[in-house]
């Protein structure tokens, strides 16, 4: 090993995992959800937004959608790999 080297000839390279970095995100989520991941995260020993992304990312490697049914407001499905959400009437006003 070096005691010196020289950095004025080196050249810029991009950062070939960015594409694979993180988008930080703010959700409004529910306390009980909130407190669900972070149980089983205290178990796996793994951070609870790690454990919440491993979830996602299982959802959309796997094409999961979401069904919500709520006959008196509006019934939404919401197609996981694609992002897409398509909705039926309109919700009510309350």
């Amino acid at each position: 090993m070096k005691a010196e080297y020289d950095l004025s000839k080196l050249k810029f390279r991009k950062n070939p995992y960015a594409s694979k970095l993180k988008k930080p995100v703010t959700m409004r989520l529910s306390e009980d959800v909130v407190e669900y991941f972070k149980g089983m995260a205290d178990e796996a020993g793994v951070p609870y937004q790690s454990l919440i992304n491993l979830y996602l990312r299982d959802c959309v490697a796997n094409s999961r959608k979401v069904r919500i049914n709520c006959p008196r407001l509006f019934s939404v499905t919401v197609n996981v790999s694609s992002f897409s959400c398509t909705t039926k009437g309109s919700p009510s006003a309350s």
